[in-house]
C-alpha cells in the first residue's frame, strides 16, 4: 500500500473505531452475505469494518488481510472480544495476495483505494480472486463533498491541506466520486454506485460528536503537523480552520459529507 497520510497513532485508531461505530447503519445495512460464503476484506486495518462484518453476517467465513501485522494484530483482538469466530486474518500486501483465482464468493474493500496510486490494478486484481458471479463491495468517502454551516474559507483551506497531503503520498482524497468509472473499467459487470450523505445538525448529537467532532474534524486535525510543515498552510489559518469546523457543531451548525458504495459482478 501507498503511504497512510493519517499515521498509525492510538488516536487515529479511536478515530477510525468511532467512524465504525457512528456509521453503520448508513454503510452497511446493505452489506450481507449468505451462510457459508467466502468473503475476503482487503485491507483491514484496524478491524474497525471487520467487527461488523462478521457480526452482520455470522454464517459466512471471512478472511481478513492487511500489510502491517499491528493492524492484524489489533483487529484479531477486537474479533475476540466480541466472541466471533468466523474471521480469520492473514498478513498480506494488496498488490501480492497469496490466493488462487476464483478462491471466494465476494471481496470487501473499504477506505482502501484512498490511498492507493493505482486502483484499477488493485481492483484487476481483486476481480481474479473471486469466483464467476462473485461479487465486490467497495465504499469510499470523498473530501469534496463537505459543506457546512456556518461556510468557512479557513474550514475549506484546512480540507485542503489533507487532500493535497493525501494526493502527494499518492492516494487521491476524492475518489468517492470516481467508483463508478474505475469499477467499470476494470470490467466488473452490473456496477451500482450509491451515495450515503452523512447529514448532521444539532437534533442528531449522536452524529455531531461520532462524526463531525470525532471522525471528520478530527481527521484533518491530525495532519496540522505535515500541512505546516509541507508550507501548505500557516499555523493560524490552519487552526482557524479547526476552529470553524468545531463551530459547525453547536446549535445553529449543519455539517454535511458523502460516502459512495459501489457493488459490481464478476
Amino acid at each position: 500500500m501507498d503511504a497512510y497520510v493519517h499515521g498509525y497513532q492510538s488516536h487515529e485508531n479511536d478515530r477510525l473505531q468511532n467512524q465504525a461505530r457512528t456509521l453503520t447503519d448508513l454503510l452497511h445495512f446493505d452489506t450481507l452475505y449468505p451462510a457459508g460464503h467466502t468473503v475476503l476484506e482487503a485491507g483491514c486495518g484496524v478491524g474497525a469494518q471487520t467487527v461488523t462484518l462478521a457480526q452482520r453476517s455470522p454464517d459466512a467465513r471471512f478472511t481478513s488481510i492487511d500489510i502491517r501485522p499491528e493492524s492484524i494484530d489489533a483487529a484479531r483482538q477486537k474479533i475476540n472480544a466480541a466472541g466471533l469466530t468466523n474471521v480469520t486474518f492473514q498478513h498480506a500486501d494488496i498488490f501480492s495476495l497469496p490466493f488462487n483465482a476464483s478462491s471466494f464468493d465476494h471481496v470487501f474493500v473499504c477506505f482502501v483505494l484512498e490511498h492507493l496510486a493505482r486502483p484499477i490494478e488493485v481492483l484487476t486484481l481483486l476481480k481474479r480472486l473471486l469466483k464467476p458471479g462473485g461479487t465486490i463491495t467497495v465504499i469510499e468517502g470523498d473530501h469534496g463533498s463537505a459543506y457546512f454551516h456556518p461556510d468557512s474559507h479557513a474550514a475549506r483551506a484546512a480540507i485542503q491541506c489533507q487532500i493535497t497531503l493525501q494526493q502527494q503520498a499518492g492516494g487521491n482524497a476524492l475518489i468517492g466520486r470516481q467508483l463508478y468509472p474505475l469499477m467499470t473499467a476494470t470490467g466488473f459487470d452490473k456496477v451500482r454506485v450509491s451515495p450515503r450523505m452523512v447529514y448532521v445538525d444539532s437534533s442528531r448529537p449522536d452524529l455531531v460528536d461520532g462524526f463531525t467532532r470525532k471522525t471528520f474534524t478530527a481527521m484533518i486535525e491530525g495532519v496540522r503537523a505535515p500541512a505546516i510543515s509541507a508550507g501548505l498552510i500557516k499555523p493560524e489559518d490552519f487552526d482557524d480552520g479547526i476552529r470553524d469546523l468545531y463551530r459547525t457543531t453547536q446549535a445553529d451548525g449543519v455539517f454535511c459529507y458523502t460516502f459512495f458504495k459501489g457493488v459490481g459482478q464478476r
